[in-house]
């Protein structure tokens, strides 16, 4: 499920000035959020992190002009702030009061923060071995925390049932269409910042790819108020060898990636064995597949000198 929006209408209403004076958080962008009813935004300060120059590393890459957006600065220190906030945003808006959501990593951390914010029971399913500290954040925030031996897919389908049952709304990734539109603003920041141009390439670390895929969206929809001209950028997706199912389906030329067996990531929210929008990520970038962050740099200014 994706959002659709009136794209003449909103090249009409959006104006750039008038973004550029409003405050420094993704909300900012409120034309191309779905939130209709602005005082049900649940906000905390996200968005608008910095783009930082990295030269000296870049330069040893061939790439002086290498940026890195640095999404720790978001409440919560990830970029999941983006999508909590814009799906908890529309459960106020659409009267859900109790969501639910498996985690390996951060998302669940943030969907309780903000849920939390907005008065909204969450529960969130997580791996037995998940880190400790991801567990403790989400029961910090009054979360309910329920714990499954396996993976985030073994969570998912836990969440599944419970969603079934229907006491709670299932806001599992791509289950729900807001939690990307949120993320999707990270391409309309880039582009702002850029001074509403666009890098030659956007390297994006997967898990399930819902960023990535949030960007695209976001120059497509750039692109049609002609807010954008020329080329799109290259969006490159990596992913750790140890759980790398997107970058294989590339190599082998699949529509679709297949479970990965015994994923092993010291980043966990990229162990996602199997990611529900593989097949919108593997339609939309030029993939990379590396053990660390000098090997995609070069993979990566090779792709931009090519």
């Amino acid at each position: 499920m994706l959002v659709e929006y009136d794209l003449d209408a909103l090249g009409q209403r959006a104006d750039k000035q008038v973004i550029a004076a409003r405050p420094p958080t993704m909300w900012r962008y409120s034309e191309f959020l779905p939130v209709a009813k602005p005082d049900l935004v649940v906000s905390l300060g996200e968005g608008l992190t910095p783009l930082i120059p990295v030269g000296v590393i870049g330069r040893r890459v061939g790439l002086p002009r290498l940026m890195v957006k640095d999404e720790g600065l978001n409440p919560t220190g990830t970029f999941k702030a983006r999508g909590a906030s814009c799906g908890v945003s529309m459960a106020a808006q659409l009267g859900i009061r109790r969501v639910a959501l498996p985690t390996a990593g951060n998302a669940g951390g943030a969907w309780a923060c903000y849920g939390a914010a907005a008065g909204l029971e969450v529960h969130v399913v997580m791996p037995r071995d998940a880190p400790m500290v991801n567990r403790l954040e989400c029961e910090l925030f009054g979360a309910a925390v329920t714990l499954v031996d396996g993976t985030i897919s073994d969570a998912g389908g836990l969440v599944a049932e419970m969603a079934e049952s229907g006491q709670w709304f299932d806001v599992s990734t791509l289950k729900e269409p807001y939690r990307i539109e949120g993320k999707k603003t990270l391409g309309l920041e880039i582009a702002e910042q850029l001074g509403w141009q666009m890098p030659d390439a956007i390297v994006y670390p997967a898990g399930g790819g819902v960023g990535i895929i949030g960007i695209w969206r976001a120059l497509q929809q750039l692109q049609a108020i002609g807010w954008l001209e020329g080329d799109s950028p290259r969006l490159m997706v990596t992913q750790a060898e140890g759980c790398a199912p997107i970058v294989e389906a590339f190599e082998r030329g699949w529509e679709e990636s297949r479970p990965w067996l015994e994923p092993r990531t010291l980043a966990d929210g990229l162990r996602v064995p199997k990611a529900l929008g593989d097949f919108l990520v593997l339609r939309r970038v030029v993939l990379v597949n590396t053990g660390n962050a000098l090997k995609y740099l070069d993979a990566m200014s090779e792709a931009v000198r090519g």
